[in-house]
Protein backbone atom coordinates (compact mmCIF):
# COMPACT_ATOMS: atom_id res chain seq x y z
CA UNK A 1 0.00 0.00 0.00
CA UNK A 2 1.48 3.33 -1.09
CA UNK A 3 0.90 6.49 0.94
CA UNK A 4 0.18 8.63 -2.13
CA UNK A 5 -2.35 6.12 -3.44
CA UNK A 6 -4.11 6.04 -0.08
CA UNK A 7 -4.19 9.85 0.08
CA UNK A 8 -5.76 10.06 -3.36
CA UNK A 9 -8.26 7.30 -2.62
CA UNK A 10 -9.26 8.87 0.70
CA UNK A 11 -9.68 12.29 -0.92
CA UNK A 12 -11.83 10.80 -3.68
CA UNK A 13 -14.08 8.92 -1.25
CA UNK A 14 -14.39 11.92 1.06
CA UNK A 15 -15.33 14.34 -1.73
CA UNK A 16 -17.66 11.78 -3.33
CA UNK A 17 -19.50 11.26 -0.03
CA UNK A 18 -19.88 15.02 0.45
CA UNK A 19 -21.07 15.53 -3.12
CA UNK A 20 -23.60 12.72 -2.71
CA UNK A 21 -24.88 14.16 0.57
CA UNK A 22 -25.30 17.63 -0.92
CA UNK A 23 -27.00 16.25 -4.03
CA UNK A 24 -29.43 14.19 -1.97
CA UNK A 25 -30.18 17.12 0.35
CA UNK A 26 -30.87 19.40 -2.61
CA UNK A 27 -33.25 16.78 -4.03
CA UNK A 28 -35.05 16.60 -0.70
CA UNK A 29 -35.40 20.37 -0.50
CA UNK A 30 -36.72 20.74 -4.04
CA UNK A 31 -39.18 17.86 -3.66
CA UNK A 32 -40.57 19.04 -0.32
CA UNK A 33 -40.93 22.64 -1.52
CA UNK A 34 -42.66 21.47 -4.70
CA UNK A 35 -45.33 19.67 -2.65
CA UNK A 36 -45.64 22.25 0.11
CA UNK A 37 -48.85 23.81 -1.16
CA UNK A 38 -51.14 20.79 -0.93
CA UNK A 39 -51.69 18.06 1.64
CA UNK A 40 -51.45 14.61 -0.03
CA UNK A 41 -54.93 13.22 -0.71
CA UNK A 42 -54.38 10.24 1.61
CA UNK A 43 -53.87 12.62 4.56
CA UNK A 44 -56.23 15.46 3.67
CA UNK A 45 -58.84 14.35 6.22
CA UNK A 46 -56.42 14.19 9.15
CA UNK A 47 -53.55 16.65 8.51
CA UNK A 48 -54.32 20.34 8.03
CA UNK A 49 -52.50 22.53 5.52
CA UNK A 50 -50.76 24.65 8.20
CA UNK A 51 -49.30 21.51 9.83
CA UNK A 52 -48.23 20.18 6.43
CA UNK A 53 -46.51 23.44 5.56
CA UNK A 54 -44.79 23.60 8.96
CA UNK A 55 -43.43 20.09 8.38
CA UNK A 56 -42.19 21.13 4.94
CA UNK A 57 -40.47 24.23 6.28
CA UNK A 58 -38.92 22.30 9.17
CA UNK A 59 -37.65 19.59 6.82
CA UNK A 60 -36.13 22.16 4.47
CA UNK A 61 -34.48 24.03 7.35
CA UNK A 62 -32.99 20.81 8.72
CA UNK A 63 -31.73 19.80 5.27
CA UNK A 64 -30.05 23.17 4.78
CA UNK A 65 -28.41 22.99 8.19
CA UNK A 66 -27.31 19.45 7.34
CA UNK A 67 -25.67 20.70 4.15
CA UNK A 68 -23.73 23.26 6.19
CA UNK A 69 -22.64 20.80 8.87
CA UNK A 70 -21.67 18.18 6.26
CA UNK A 71 -19.52 20.74 4.44
CA UNK A 72 -17.83 21.93 7.62
CA UNK A 73 -17.41 18.34 8.80
CA UNK A 74 -15.63 17.43 5.56
CA UNK A 75 -13.32 20.42 5.90
CA UNK A 76 -12.56 19.49 9.52
CA UNK A 77 -11.85 15.89 8.50
CA UNK A 78 -9.42 17.09 5.84
CA UNK A 79 -7.85 19.33 8.46
CA UNK A 80 -7.34 16.47 10.88
CA UNK A 81 -5.86 14.16 8.24
CA UNK A 82 -4.26 15.34 5.00
CA UNK A 83 -3.66 18.90 6.24
CA UNK A 84 -1.76 17.65 9.28
CA UNK A 85 -4.03 18.59 12.19
CA UNK A 86 -3.79 15.27 14.00
CA UNK A 87 -0.05 15.10 13.40
CA UNK A 88 0.38 18.57 14.93
CA UNK A 89 -1.82 17.69 17.91
CA UNK A 90 0.16 14.50 18.49
CA UNK A 91 3.44 16.43 18.38
CA UNK A 92 2.09 18.94 20.89
CA UNK A 93 0.93 16.19 23.26
CA UNK A 94 4.30 14.40 23.07
CA UNK A 95 6.07 17.66 23.83
CA UNK A 96 3.73 18.49 26.72
CA UNK A 97 3.29 15.18 28.56
CA UNK A 98 6.39 14.36 30.65
CA UNK A 99 8.11 11.16 29.44
CA UNK A 100 8.12 9.92 33.04
CA UNK A 101 4.33 9.52 32.83
CA UNK A 102 4.74 6.74 30.27
CA UNK A 103 3.49 6.09 26.77
CA UNK A 104 -0.03 5.17 27.87
CA UNK A 105 -0.54 8.56 29.52
CA UNK A 106 0.53 10.33 26.33
CA UNK A 107 -1.86 8.27 24.26
CA UNK A 108 -4.75 8.93 26.62
CA UNK A 109 -3.88 12.62 26.56
CA UNK A 110 -3.97 12.55 22.74
CA UNK A 111 -7.43 11.01 22.80
CA UNK A 112 -8.66 13.49 25.38
CA UNK A 113 -7.28 16.47 23.44
CA UNK A 114 -8.74 15.17 20.18
CA UNK A 115 -12.17 14.66 21.78
CA UNK A 116 -12.09 18.09 23.41
CA UNK A 117 -11.19 19.88 20.17
CA UNK A 118 -13.93 17.95 18.35
CA UNK A 119 -16.46 18.92 21.00
CA UNK A 120 -15.49 22.60 20.74
CA UNK A 121 -15.92 22.47 16.97
CA UNK A 122 -19.34 20.83 17.28
CA UNK A 123 -20.65 23.09 20.06
CA UNK A 124 -21.66 26.08 17.88
CA UNK A 125 -23.65 23.80 15.60
CA UNK A 126 -25.36 22.07 18.52
CA UNK A 127 -26.23 25.48 19.96
CA UNK A 128 -27.58 26.72 16.62
CA UNK A 129 -29.60 23.54 16.15
CA UNK A 130 -31.09 23.67 19.65
CA UNK A 131 -31.65 27.38 20.20
CA UNK A 132 -31.99 28.32 16.54
CA UNK A 133 -33.68 25.73 14.35
CA UNK A 134 -35.55 23.73 17.02
CA UNK A 135 -36.62 26.88 18.86
CA UNK A 136 -37.83 28.55 15.65
CA UNK A 137 -40.26 25.70 15.03
CA UNK A 138 -41.41 25.48 18.64
CA UNK A 139 -39.68 22.23 19.58
CA UNK A 140 -36.91 23.34 21.90
CA UNK A 141 -37.62 23.46 25.62
CA UNK A 142 -34.04 23.28 26.80
CA UNK A 143 -32.57 26.17 28.74
CA UNK A 144 -28.96 27.33 28.28
CA UNK A 145 -28.23 26.11 31.81
CA UNK A 146 -29.50 22.62 30.96
CA UNK A 147 -27.53 22.65 27.70
CA UNK A 148 -24.27 23.32 29.50
CA UNK A 149 -25.16 20.87 32.25
CA UNK A 150 -25.59 18.13 29.63
CA UNK A 151 -22.22 18.99 28.10
CA UNK A 152 -20.44 18.83 31.45
CA UNK A 153 -22.12 15.56 32.41
CA UNK A 154 -21.11 14.10 29.06
CA UNK A 155 -17.50 15.11 29.66
CA UNK A 156 -17.55 13.62 33.14
CA UNK A 157 -18.99 10.33 31.90
CA UNK A 158 -16.41 10.21 29.14
CA UNK A 159 -13.65 10.60 31.70
CA UNK A 160 -15.08 8.15 34.24
CA UNK A 161 -16.21 5.44 31.81
CA UNK A 162 -14.54 6.10 28.47
CA UNK A 163 -10.95 6.65 29.56
CA UNK A 164 -10.62 3.40 31.57
CA UNK A 165 -12.07 1.42 28.65
CA UNK A 166 -9.74 3.18 26.24
CA UNK A 167 -6.76 2.53 28.51
CA UNK A 168 -7.64 -1.17 28.56
CA UNK A 169 -7.92 -1.31 24.76
CA UNK A 170 -4.59 0.49 24.30
CA UNK A 171 -2.94 -1.87 26.79
CA UNK A 172 -4.32 -4.88 24.89
CA UNK A 173 -3.00 -3.43 21.64
CA UNK A 174 0.42 -3.03 23.25
CA UNK A 175 0.85 -6.45 24.83
CA UNK A 176 -1.32 -8.95 22.91
CA UNK A 177 0.65 -9.30 19.71
CA UNK A 178 -0.83 -9.76 16.27
CA UNK A 179 -4.22 -10.90 17.52
CA UNK A 180 -4.76 -7.89 19.77
CA UNK A 181 -7.86 -6.98 17.74
CA UNK A 182 -9.63 -10.18 18.78
CA UNK A 183 -9.05 -9.55 22.49
CA UNK A 184 -9.99 -5.90 22.10
CA UNK A 185 -13.20 -6.91 20.33
CA UNK A 186 -14.08 -9.29 23.19
CA UNK A 187 -13.55 -6.50 25.72
CA UNK A 188 -15.57 -3.94 23.76
CA UNK A 189 -18.39 -6.43 23.19
CA UNK A 190 -18.56 -7.29 26.90
CA UNK A 191 -18.54 -3.60 27.76
CA UNK A 192 -21.36 -2.90 25.30
CA UNK A 193 -23.50 -5.64 26.86
CA UNK A 194 -22.75 -4.32 30.34
CA UNK A 195 -23.80 -0.82 29.30
CA UNK A 196 -27.11 -2.21 28.05
CA UNK A 197 -27.76 -3.40 31.60
CA UNK A 198 -26.54 -0.42 33.61
CA UNK A 199 -27.53 2.47 31.31
CA UNK A 200 -31.27 2.53 32.14
CA UNK A 201 -30.82 2.50 35.91
CA UNK A 202 -27.52 4.31 36.44
CA UNK A 203 -26.71 6.62 33.52
CA UNK A 204 -29.99 7.72 31.96
CA UNK A 205 -31.28 9.12 35.30
CA UNK A 206 -28.32 11.52 35.32
CA UNK A 207 -29.93 13.35 32.42
CA UNK A 208 -33.68 12.76 32.88
CA UNK A 209 -36.18 12.01 35.61
CA UNK A 210 -37.91 8.63 35.37
CA UNK A 211 -41.09 8.03 37.34
CA UNK A 212 -43.33 4.95 37.43
CA UNK A 213 -46.34 5.21 35.16
CA UNK A 214 -48.97 6.77 37.41
CA UNK A 215 -52.01 6.18 35.19
CA UNK A 216 -53.32 2.93 36.69
CA UNK A 217 -55.72 2.21 33.84
CA UNK A 218 -53.02 2.72 31.21
CA UNK A 219 -50.54 0.65 33.22
CA UNK A 220 -53.07 -2.18 33.41
CA UNK A 221 -53.68 -1.94 29.66
CA UNK A 222 -50.02 -2.10 28.68
CA UNK A 223 -49.32 -4.84 31.24
CA UNK A 224 -52.10 -6.92 29.67
CA UNK A 225 -50.54 -6.36 26.26
CA UNK A 226 -47.16 -7.48 27.55
CA UNK A 227 -48.60 -10.66 29.04
CA UNK A 228 -50.59 -11.33 25.89
CA UNK A 229 -47.42 -11.06 23.84
CA UNK A 230 -45.32 -13.11 26.27
CA UNK A 231 -43.00 -10.30 27.37
CA UNK A 232 -41.83 -9.13 30.75
CA UNK A 233 -40.36 -5.81 31.78
CA UNK A 234 -38.91 -4.45 35.00
CA UNK A 235 -41.40 -1.62 34.96
CA UNK A 236 -43.21 1.10 33.04
CA UNK A 237 -41.70 4.55 33.36
CA UNK A 238 -42.41 8.08 32.19
CA UNK A 239 -39.44 10.24 31.19
CA UNK A 240 -39.52 14.01 31.37
CA UNK A 241 -38.54 14.47 27.74
CA UNK A 242 -40.50 17.71 27.67
CA UNK A 243 -37.74 19.54 29.54
CA UNK A 244 -35.60 19.32 26.41
CA UNK A 245 -37.93 18.94 23.44
CA UNK A 246 -41.55 18.79 22.34
CA UNK A 247 -40.83 15.68 20.27
CA UNK A 248 -42.45 12.49 21.57
CA UNK A 249 -41.26 8.89 21.65
CA UNK A 250 -41.29 5.58 23.50
CA UNK A 251 -38.63 2.90 23.78
CA UNK A 252 -37.42 -0.26 25.48
CA UNK A 253 -34.28 0.15 27.54
CA UNK A 254 -32.00 -2.42 29.08
CA UNK A 255 -31.18 -6.04 28.48
CA UNK A 256 -32.59 -9.23 29.94
CA UNK A 257 -34.27 -8.68 33.31
CA UNK A 258 -33.25 -5.01 33.31
CA UNK A 259 -35.57 -4.20 30.37
CA UNK A 260 -37.94 -1.36 31.09
CA UNK A 261 -40.59 0.40 29.02
CA UNK A 262 -40.10 4.17 28.84
CA UNK A 263 -42.69 6.65 27.58
CA UNK A 264 -41.88 10.29 26.94
CA UNK A 265 -44.27 12.54 28.83
CA UNK A 266 -44.84 14.40 25.56
CA UNK A 267 -46.10 11.16 23.99
CA UNK A 268 -48.55 10.39 26.80
CA UNK A 269 -49.93 13.92 26.73
CA UNK A 270 -50.88 13.52 23.08
CA UNK A 271 -52.07 9.92 22.60
CA UNK A 272 -55.16 8.08 23.76
CA UNK A 273 -54.67 4.90 25.86
CA UNK A 274 -55.43 2.57 22.95
CA UNK A 275 -52.95 4.50 20.80
CA UNK A 276 -50.25 4.19 23.48
CA UNK A 277 -50.94 0.45 23.60
CA UNK A 278 -50.58 0.23 19.81
CA UNK A 279 -47.25 2.09 19.90
CA UNK A 280 -46.00 -0.29 22.58
CA UNK A 281 -47.19 -3.24 20.50
CA UNK A 282 -45.03 -1.94 17.66
CA UNK A 283 -41.99 -1.89 19.96
CA UNK A 284 -42.82 -5.42 21.09
CA UNK A 285 -42.88 -6.39 17.42
CA UNK A 286 -39.21 -5.55 17.19
CA UNK A 287 -38.47 -7.96 20.03
CA UNK A 288 -40.78 -10.63 18.61
CA UNK A 289 -38.90 -10.56 15.31
CA UNK A 290 -35.55 -10.34 17.14
CA UNK A 291 -34.69 -7.08 15.38
CA UNK A 292 -32.81 -5.79 18.42
CA UNK A 293 -30.76 -8.99 18.70
CA UNK A 294 -30.02 -9.02 14.97
CA UNK A 295 -28.94 -5.39 15.09
CA UNK A 296 -26.62 -6.09 18.02
CA UNK A 297 -25.09 -9.13 16.30
CA UNK A 298 -24.61 -7.16 13.09
CA UNK A 299 -22.92 -4.40 15.06
CA UNK A 300 -20.64 -6.90 16.80
CA UNK A 301 -19.73 -8.49 13.45
CA UNK A 302 -18.95 -5.12 11.89
CA UNK A 303 -16.81 -4.11 14.85
CA UNK A 304 -14.92 -7.42 14.63
CA UNK A 305 -14.28 -6.91 10.92
CA UNK A 306 -13.24 -3.31 11.51
CA UNK A 307 -10.81 -4.18 14.30
CA UNK A 308 -9.34 -7.02 12.22
CA UNK A 309 -8.76 -4.57 9.37
CA UNK A 310 -7.22 -2.08 11.79
CA UNK A 311 -4.97 -4.84 13.10
CA UNK A 312 -3.39 -4.98 9.65
CA UNK A 313 -3.49 -1.26 8.86
CA UNK A 314 -1.83 -0.31 12.14
CA UNK A 315 1.35 -2.06 10.97
CA UNK A 316 1.46 -0.25 7.61
CA UNK A 317 3.46 3.01 7.54
CA UNK A 318 1.48 4.08 4.48
CA UNK A 319 -1.73 4.06 6.56
CA UNK A 320 -0.36 6.88 8.69
CA UNK A 321 1.57 8.74 6.01
CA UNK A 322 -1.33 8.54 3.56
CA UNK A 323 -3.61 10.18 6.13
CA UNK A 324 -1.24 12.97 7.09
CA UNK A 325 0.55 11.57 10.15
CA UNK A 326 4.22 10.82 10.75
CA UNK A 327 4.16 7.66 12.89
CA UNK A 328 6.79 6.14 15.10
CA UNK A 329 6.18 2.46 14.65
CA UNK A 330 8.90 1.70 17.18
CA UNK A 331 7.07 3.69 19.84
CA UNK A 332 3.47 3.88 21.07
CA UNK A 333 1.26 4.59 18.07
CA UNK A 334 -1.91 2.70 18.99
CA UNK A 335 -3.90 5.86 19.78
CA UNK A 336 -2.98 7.35 16.41
CA UNK A 337 -4.16 4.18 14.69
CA UNK A 338 -7.51 4.20 16.49
CA UNK A 339 -8.14 7.90 15.82
CA UNK A 340 -7.15 7.70 12.16
CA UNK A 341 -9.36 4.67 11.65
CA UNK A 342 -12.30 6.44 13.31
CA UNK A 343 -11.76 9.42 11.00
CA UNK A 344 -11.33 7.45 7.77
CA UNK A 345 -14.16 4.94 8.23
CA UNK A 346 -17.32 7.13 8.10
CA UNK A 347 -16.87 8.39 4.51
CA UNK A 348 -16.52 4.79 3.34
CA UNK A 349 -19.40 3.47 5.45
CA UNK A 350 -21.62 6.28 4.18
CA UNK A 351 -22.10 4.43 0.91
CA UNK A 352 -23.57 1.50 2.82
CA UNK A 353 -26.32 3.78 4.17
CA UNK A 354 -28.99 2.57 1.70
CA UNK A 355 -28.44 -1.04 2.76
CA UNK A 356 -28.65 -0.23 6.46
CA UNK A 357 -31.66 2.05 6.00
CA UNK A 358 -33.45 -0.54 3.85
CA UNK A 359 -32.95 -3.22 6.48
CA UNK A 360 -34.31 -0.87 9.15
CA UNK A 361 -37.41 -0.02 7.08
CA UNK A 362 -38.17 -3.72 6.56
CA UNK A 363 -37.99 -4.19 10.31
CA UNK A 364 -40.45 -1.33 10.82
CA UNK A 365 -42.93 -2.91 8.42
CA UNK A 366 -42.68 -6.21 10.32
CA UNK A 367 -43.16 -4.48 13.68
CA UNK A 368 -46.20 -2.64 12.33
CA UNK A 369 -47.73 -5.90 11.13
CA UNK A 370 -47.15 -7.46 14.56
CA UNK A 371 -48.77 -4.45 16.27
CA UNK A 372 -51.82 -4.73 14.03
CA UNK A 373 -52.17 -8.38 15.03
CA UNK A 374 -51.76 -7.77 18.77
CA UNK A 375 -53.52 -4.43 19.16
CA UNK A 376 -55.57 -1.98 17.09
CA UNK A 377 -54.07 -1.20 13.71
CA UNK A 378 -56.32 1.81 13.34
CA UNK A 379 -55.14 3.13 16.69
CA UNK A 380 -51.54 2.70 15.55
CA UNK A 381 -52.32 4.59 12.34
CA UNK A 382 -53.93 7.39 14.37
CA UNK A 383 -50.95 7.51 16.75
CA UNK A 384 -48.46 7.66 13.90
CA UNK A 385 -50.36 10.48 12.22
CA UNK A 386 -50.28 12.46 15.47
CA UNK A 387 -46.57 11.80 15.81
CA UNK A 388 -45.91 12.82 12.22
CA UNK A 389 -47.78 16.05 12.86
CA UNK A 390 -46.29 16.75 16.29
CA UNK A 391 -42.73 16.03 15.11
CA UNK A 392 -43.25 17.99 11.86
CA UNK A 393 -42.22 14.99 9.76
CA UNK A 394 -42.81 15.69 6.10
CA UNK A 395 -45.41 13.58 4.31
CA UNK A 396 -43.71 14.17 0.95
CA UNK A 397 -40.02 13.24 1.16
CA UNK A 398 -37.95 12.79 -1.96
CA UNK A 399 -38.03 9.05 -2.81
CA UNK A 400 -34.28 8.80 -3.49
CA UNK A 401 -33.41 10.68 -0.31
CA UNK A 402 -35.76 8.45 1.69
CA UNK A 403 -34.26 5.27 0.25
CA UNK A 404 -30.81 6.48 1.23
CA UNK A 405 -31.42 7.82 4.73
CA UNK A 406 -34.85 6.96 6.15
CA UNK A 407 -34.68 4.30 8.83
CA UNK A 408 -38.51 4.38 8.97
CA UNK A 409 -40.74 4.10 5.89
CA UNK A 410 -42.28 7.33 4.59
CA UNK A 411 -45.76 7.94 5.97
CA UNK A 412 -47.67 7.06 2.79
CA UNK A 413 -45.86 3.72 2.36
CA UNK A 414 -46.11 2.84 6.01
CA UNK A 415 -49.82 3.51 6.40
CA UNK A 416 -50.63 1.78 3.10
CA UNK A 417 -48.76 -1.34 4.20
CA UNK A 418 -50.47 -1.22 7.58
CA UNK A 419 -53.89 -1.05 5.96
CA UNK A 420 -53.37 -4.59 4.62
CA UNK A 421 -53.19 -5.90 8.20
CA UNK A 422 -56.18 -4.11 9.71
CA UNK A 423 -58.69 -6.41 11.39
CA UNK A 424 -62.41 -5.98 10.87
CA UNK A 425 -64.13 -3.73 13.41
CA UNK A 426 -64.91 -5.62 16.61
CA UNK A 427 -62.34 -8.36 16.02
CA UNK A 428 -60.27 -9.32 19.06
CA UNK A 429 -56.51 -9.30 19.22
Amino acid sequence: MQATTLSLAFSAVLLASLATRLWLASRQIRHVVRHRGDVPAAFAATIGLPAHQKAADYTVARARMGMLTDSVGTAVLLGWTLLGGLDALNAWVLATVPPSWGGLAAQLALFAAFALVGMLIDLPFEWARTFGLEARFGFNRMTPALFWSDQLKGLALGAVIGLPLLAAVLWIMEVSGGLWWLWAWALITAFSLLMQVIFPTWIAPLFNRFEPLADAALAERVQALMLRCGFRAKGFFVMDGSKRSAHGNAYFGGLGRSKRVVFFDTLLSRLQPLEVEAVLAHELGHFHHRHVLKMMLRGFALSLAGLALLGWLAQQPAFYLGLGVEPSLNGSHQALALILFSLATPPVMFFLSPLMAGSSRRAEFEADAYACAQSSGKALQAALLKLYEDNASTLTPDPVYARFFYSHPPAAERLAAMAKHLRPEGAQA
